[in-house]
């Protein structure tokens, strides 16, 4: 039962129920006032765990913002420039959210706080004044009774009337009292149901419109989320991919370590132990050095290095070799060690130990020593013999397997990432590959044949071909767009370079991305995405010469290239490049005809094109000018009369030594016949297509201009009339200035000299040192002294 009115009327019997009621009344406010006293200390309490919050969250927020991911390589994808911008993204949404967070604790203070204070105060304080005042009129009235009861009746009777009138009086006033705090009481507590609930209300219209606020928020962000998912599935997908490869590579490492050494600029090199002489009372010592030798300079760089101390790389030394004599035990209390003689020392030799009797060997044969069973750092892999070839039974292979998946298995979820049976795939690729046996099989209506085995055959084959269908040549070029740039000059880049591929490669290429095209296009069905696709045929139609990690960190941009094959199509194969094709931004920066470098990283080399690769045998570890020349880089026979550029020796004119290469449609004895001068223009034309002639090759040309390049993923167009010969210990001078672009790179003015200039193995390129520090120079830039 609720609280008994309190009536009027009752003030004037101010019977001990009207009391009880009266106490009630005055109970029930007591316990409204502690409440509301709580509540704003539960308030002010909330406001300041919503500022820790905020703070907490804001503090989060830049953290997202300022960290970055590092990546493997020298670029990153779009998918991972996304993923690395998301960080930001969160951070500003934060950021966002936080200040609709600090807009709803002011509200707080204002809509909740500030009213219940004011009505505990103006209203409940009120109150209780009006009960001080009661009690003590209450008090004051029956005292005032009990005196005039006591009075005597032989008073004087005009005593006693005016004690009579006094008493009245005072009831009078007590009345009055009465009744306003009868009345205050039954407002209060009337006026608290509106007073108080109506700030609960603007707190939560406060609170429901922050959470709108974040609604609203999270709805704007809903659309960058879907994005991103997609990125970071594309980014999940490409790391499996890259994962397996660098699981084969290190495999491959681990079961034959020494057929793996990655090709270098260094005839040898690796970790030697180098006896360090001391005084007399301190005998010797031996430290652990990181050694590098040159063979045509004769050239040792030796690094101490020790691996326990951290990592702490000490002051490097050159020397120039004059002699190299191995040591036997019994000369020297220690195995596997050698001597060197210091041609610019007289007199001065190094003892060194190898880490093994093998290691020693080879370090005596690169460095001249009469014993040893090297085997070469930089193999050549002999050409296998029965493998796919980019023939028209090559074409034919493809044509089946593609006609037959489009006719029986377009809709197959997971086409082409679903694979065969191993020993079933081989069967059906023997079979294909058997000009017997090959018109015999029937994939499109024979149910001999899985889908998923012809996908695999077909996948089998185009990775048997003894080169990429888009070339190791082109290879690296077909990388730089897909690193940078915008995707409309990805697009232009790519469609410039698929048509410099040969003829039968860009024929091949344009079957089967279409095909790959036609499947993207039931990817309700099927599942393969343009994404996925690529993911399976990055690898496929792409691979560079040298399988390296930093190789396999590239996979992720082969895929992007046949993304924008599939997607872009009919442009690329039907249509011809824009013959004015601007040089990418990210490489606009680079100096006059200077020779383009395929990676920002230092060490990393890039391939050399097939027609100068024996043109650059003696840069390597050749020692007479007439070094021993390679075989035809593994391709097959057909594709001499295709029209790629290709290296043959030819006894003509020039010479047996000479390079040549045989131009669009030219028969080999076409090409015998031709004069030697067109031979030299059809290579520059090769390696600079929008070139004729290059500097070097006319003493009258004007100096290079920063425009002369159109194409700077084309190789430089440095190549004089004779084979260049090896350079080592020469002096050389500036004659163009040049900013460099990477680390390894040398930047200078005109008429700067450079010290101990030597070839490199980069075509186009030396190496010199400047003020102290050495690096690589654009060939053309300087003239020897």
């Amino acid at each position: 039962m609720g609280l008994q009115p309190l009536e009027f009327s009752d003030c004037y019997l101010d019977s001990p129920w009207f009391r009880e009621r009266i106490r009630a009344h005055e109970a029930e406010l007591e316990r409204t006032n502690k409440f509301i006293k709580e509540l704003i200390k539960d308030g002010k309490n909330l406001i300041a765990a919503t500022k820790s919050l905020s703070a907490a969250q804001r503090k989060f927020a830049h953290s997202l913002r300022d960290f970055k991911f590092e990546f493997i390589g020298d670029a990153e994808t779009d998918d991972e420039r996304c993923i690395d911008a998301s960080l930001r993204e969160f951070s500003n949404f934060l950021k966002n959210l936080e200040e609709q967070r600090e807009i709803m604790a002011l509200s707080v203070t204002e809509t909740l706080i500030k009213p219940l204070e004011k009505f505990r105060k103006e209203q409940l304080g009120a109150v209780k004044e009006e009960k001080k005042k009661f009690d003590k009129e209450t008090e004051k009235n029956y005292s005032l009774i009990d005196k005039h009861l006591n009075l005597s009746a032989k008073k004087k009777d005009s005593h006693l009337q005016e004690a009579d009138i006094q008493v009245e009086q005072n009831r009078q006033h007590f009345y009055e009292l009465s009744l306003e705090y009868v009345c205050k009481l039954q407002e209060i507590q009337e006026r608290k149901k509106f007073e108080f609930v109506e700030p609960m209300l603007s707190f939560f219209q406060g609170m429901f419109t922050f959470y709108h606020q974040g609604h609203e928020l999270a709805k704007d962000f809903n659309h960058y989320k879907m994005e991103l998912q997609i990125n970071i599935q594309n980014t999940r997908t490409r790391f499996e991919g890259t994962r397996s490869e660098v699981e084969e590579l290190m495999n491959k490492i681990r079961q034959n370590p020494k057929d793996q050494k990655r090709a270098s600029q260094f005839t040898a090199e690796g970790y030697l132990y180098v006896q360090e002489k001391r005084p007399a009372p301190f005998g010797s010592s031996w430290v652990k050095h990181y050694c590098m030798y040159r063979k045509t300079a004769k050239r040792l760089n030796m690094i101490p290095f020790e691996h326990r101390s951290g990592g702490k790389l000490g002051d490097g030394d050159v020397i120039f070799l004059k002699e190299c004599t191995k040591r036997h035990t019994d000369s020297i209390d220690r195995r596997f060690c050698f001597d060197i003689e210091v041609a610019d020392r007289p007199g001065v030799a190094l003892t060194m130990q190898a880490f093994s009797e093998e290691e020693r060997k080879q370090w005596l044969e690169a460095l001249g020593g009469k014993e040893a069973l090297f085997q070469s750092f930089n193999r050549v892999i002999p050409k296998q013999e029965g493998s796919a070839q980019l023939d028209k039974m090559g074409f034919t292979i493809l044509r089946k397997c593609i006609n037959a998946v489009e006719t029986r298995g377009i809709n197959d979820q997971g086409l082409y990432r679903v694979v065969g049976v191993s020993s079933k795939v081989q069967r059906l690729l023997s079979m294909l590959m058997d000009v017997k046996t090959c018109n015999e099989v029937d994939l499109e209506n024979s149910v001999d044949w899985e889908v998923k085995t012809i996908t695999s055959a077909l996948k089998q084959y185009l990775r048997s071909l003894p080169e990429p269908l888009m070339t190791y040549e082109l290879h690296g070029d077909f990388i730089v767009p897909a690193k940078s740039g915008s995707p409309e000059s990805r697009v232009n880049a790519i469609h410039f370079l698929v048509h410099k591929l040969p003829e039968k490669n860009k024929e091949m290429l344009d079957i089967l991305v279409k095909h790959l095209t036609n499947v993207s296009n039931h990817s309700k069905q099927n599942l393969m995405t343009v994404a996925n696709l690529g993911v399976v045929f990055g690898p496929t139609l792409m691979r560079p010469q040298e399988e390296t990690v930093a190789a396999i960190m590239d996979l992720k941009f082969q895929n992007i290239v046949v993304e924008i094959l599939i997607e872009n199509h009919e442009k690329i194969f039907r249509t011809l490049p824009d013959a004015t094709f601007p040089e990418p931004t990210s490489l606009s920066t680079s100096p006059p005809n200077a020779p383009p470098r395929q990676s920002k990283r230092p060490g990393q080399r890039n391939k050399r094109p097939v027609a100068v690769y024996n043109l650059c045998l003696d840069l390597e570890d050749g020692d007479g000018p007439n070094p021993p020349k390679e075989d035809t880089p593994t391709s097959s026979l057909d594709s001499l009369s295709s029209p790629s550029p290709t290296t043959a020796t030819v006894h003509g004119p020039l010479g047996p030594d000479r390079n040549h290469l045989l131009t669009d449609g030219e028969s080999f004895g076409e090409w015998a016949a031709t004069a030697p001068s067109q031979t030299r223009s059809t290579m520059v034309q090769w390696l600079n297509p929008q070139s004729p002639t290059t500097p070097s090759s006319n003493p009258a040309a004007p100096p290079p201009s920063p425009k002369s390049s159109p194409f700077p993923f084309s190789s430089p167009a440095t190549i004089v009339d004779k084979p260049p010969e090896s350079i080592a210990n020469r002096k050389a001078r500036a004659v163009y200035p040049c900013e460099a672009e990477h680390s390894s790179e040398l930047s200078f003015e005109i008429g700067a000299v450079f010290e101990d200039v030597q070839t490199s193995r980069e075509p186009g390129w030396l190496e010199g040192t400047l003020n102290g520090k050495r690096g690589l120079i654009p060939q053309n830039y300087v003239k020897l002294l």
